[in-house]
Order: structure tokens, then C-alpha cells, then sequence
């Protein structure tokens, strides 16, 4: 059994660097759970930070970042496969698989196996759907209660439509439901890792990472998007800064608005991360918080100590 190390944590928690270092120390490779960072040519807005992959001299292998291009769908269906078979190269090559990111939802895919994905679209609920106004789809959701509803991304129109779709599905057929919820843990016997930075420090390095990417490039980025033939829609479709830059872009917000607008998003986000991670907890999945108290050194150490612990102990 190949032991599979993964480090999550909200943004601007450090866990990209974390990952490297880990990595460089026992010729690990990383795996990109981050569902913006597959995009090419999306690199600032989505923080790849690809700098953070090179160690003294020497580059950290990585996957799933800029594997499809911007504008291109792509869901947690196709994630799971393509991480699957980035795990299965990195250990045919004789690498450590090195998880790393924020995206909640990609984890709990890939960790409790969830089919959510699979359920049949359902053409006369979404347009019986669409005369509702987004608080009436909010209250149908909530009313439905199942076990998707505290997993479920709600953050836009479409994607709540979708959630009332399986939902309802789910209450039609709860023998789906209890598969799912019976589904065990991954196959790649996971030793989970978090970060959690306090609110004032999470909060610090978000206002000032944010002012520096909006003078340093991110604007331009989109633009480049926009001149590319992307149409304002399917950036805004992103979110945080891909939708108010483009916003101010288009001339429906000033720069003020944007970035205070942008500022505020970006927090809030961070937190739903973190509400998001605690319901993996909830869920059975367990996450070893590092000690905010610790070093950035004992963390790989920890991390370090755990995984080799478990290859022992698994060789056995």
C-alpha cells in the first residue's frame, strides 16, 4: 500500500510551501487539489505560486496544475480520474504522492469516494427551477435535508440548481443515498494534515497578497483572458478575483469596488474552506491540525515522522 500525505488548509496558509519542502526532503512529487489551478493561463488569480516548486536550485515535480485550458469544463468526476492516474505515475516512478490545496469538495471526492457526480441530469426540475428567484431555490435546497446539503457548493445560480437536482434525486431514491454514505475511505490510505493560521494571520497575508497580485499582474491576466475570446461570463463563472476584476473591467464596478469587494470575498471564502473541513471531520475524515506554536521545520519533521511510521507499520 503506497501511504498518500496530504496537506490542506485554507488560502494563504502556507501549505503550497509546506507541500515543497516536505517533498524536496523525501523525493516526493505534489498532486494540485485546486480546481482553478488546472486552468492554463489562469496563474495569479489562482495563485499557482509555481516559484514555491523550486528548491535550492531544484524543481519539485508537480501535477494537475495547467492541464486544461481556460474556459474548458471540467468537473470532480474527471478530477478523480486524471488524479488517479498522476498518483499511479508518481508511484511507478518511485515518488512520494504529496496532496496538497483548499478544494474541499475535490478531497471529499477523492477521500470518501462520493458518486454525487453521477446522479442523471434532470431537464424538467431545472426548468420548473428556473422562474424561482435564488432565495426560493435556497429554501427548496435547505427543505430537502440530505446528506447533500452540507456538502454542496451553493456559490452560484447554476451550481444550486444543481444541488436541488440531487438532492431531489436523493430523497426519490435513498438506497443511492445510503451507498453513498456507506462509501469507505479512498484506497490510497490518506495521513491527512491541516493548516490553520490564526484569523488575524490568515487575514493579514490574504489583504496584503491581494494588494500585491492586483499591482504586479493579476489585472493584466484578465484582460489577456478577455482579448484571448473569453467571454466576461465564463471568467465571472470562477469567482473572486476573475469575477470582480472582470467586473471592473466591464465597467460595472470602479477599481475601489473591486478590490474592496475582492478583499471581502477572498475572506469569506477562506472561512467557508474552513467550515468545509471541519465537516469532512464530521464526516469521519480524519485531519491532523498542525500546532499553530510550530515551526515551520517541525512541521515537516512531523509530517516526516508520520509517514514513515505508517510505511513501517504497513510493511509489517
Amino acid at each position: 500500500m503506497n501511504p498518500l500525505i496530504v496537506i490542506l488548509g485554507p488560502t494563504a496558509s502556507g501549505k503550497t510551501r509546506l507541500a515543497a519542502r516536505v517533498a524536496a526532503k523525501i523525493n516526493g512529487a505534489i498532486l494540485s487539489v485546486d480546481s482553478r489551478q488546472i486552468y492554463r493561463k489562469m496563474d495569479i488569480g489562482t495563485g499557482k505560486d509555481l516559484d514555491e516548486y523550486q528548491l535550492d536550485g531544484k524543481a519539485v515535480p508537480y501535477h494537475l496544475i495547467d492541464i486544461v485550458d481556460a474556459g474548458e469544463k471540467y468537473n470532480v468526476s474527471r478530477f478523480k480520474q486524471d488524479f488517479q492516474n498522476a498518483y499511479c505515475k508518481i508511484v511507478d516512478q518511485g515518488q512520494v504522492p504529496i496532496a496538497c490545496g483548499g478544494t474541499g469538495f475535490y478531497f471529499y471526492a477523492l477521500l470518501k469516494s462520493q458518486q454525487y457526480t453521477e446522479i442523471p441530469v434532470d431537464e424538467k426540475l431545472r426548468a420548473s427551477l428556473e422562474a424561482k428567484t435564488n432565495d426560493e431555490l435556497r429554501l427548496d435546497f435547505i427543505q430537502l435535508e440530505t446528506s447533500y446539503l452540507d456538502l454542496a457548493d451553493t456559490s452560484t445560480r447554476k451550481r444550486l440548481i444543481r444541488a436541488i437536482e440531487i438532492s431531489t434525486y436523493l430523497t426519490k431514491h435513498p438506497e443511492t443515498e445510503k451507498q453513498i454514505s456507506d462509501v469507505p475511505p479512498h484506497q490510497h490510505a490518506p495521513i491527512i494534515f491541516g493548516l490553520n493560521p490564526s484569523s488575524e494571520i490568515r487575514r493579514e497575508r490574504i489583504s496584503r497578497r491581494l494588494s500585491y497580485r492586483l499591482n504586479n499582474g493579476m489585472i493584466q491576466e484578465v484582460e489577456a483572458l478577455l482579448e484571448s475570446g473569453l467571454e466576461p461570463e465564463q471568467l465571472i463563472y470562477y469567482g473572486l478575483e476573475y469575477k470582480y476584476i472582470t467586473e471592473y473591467l466591464t465597467g460595472v464596478l470602479t477599481y475601489e469596488q473591486m478590490a474592496k469587494k475582492l478583499e471581502t470575498e477572498i475572506h469569506r471564502f477562506s472561512k467557508r474552506q474552513m467550515t468545509f473541513f471541519r465537516k469532512m471531520e464530521k464526516d469521519g475524515i480524519i485531519i491532523n491540525w498542525l500546532e499553530l506554536s510550530n515551526t515551520e521545520e517541525e512541521n515537516i519533521q512531523q509530517i516526516i515522522q508520520a509517514y514513515n511510521l505508517f510505511s513501517r507499520t504497513n510493511q509489517n
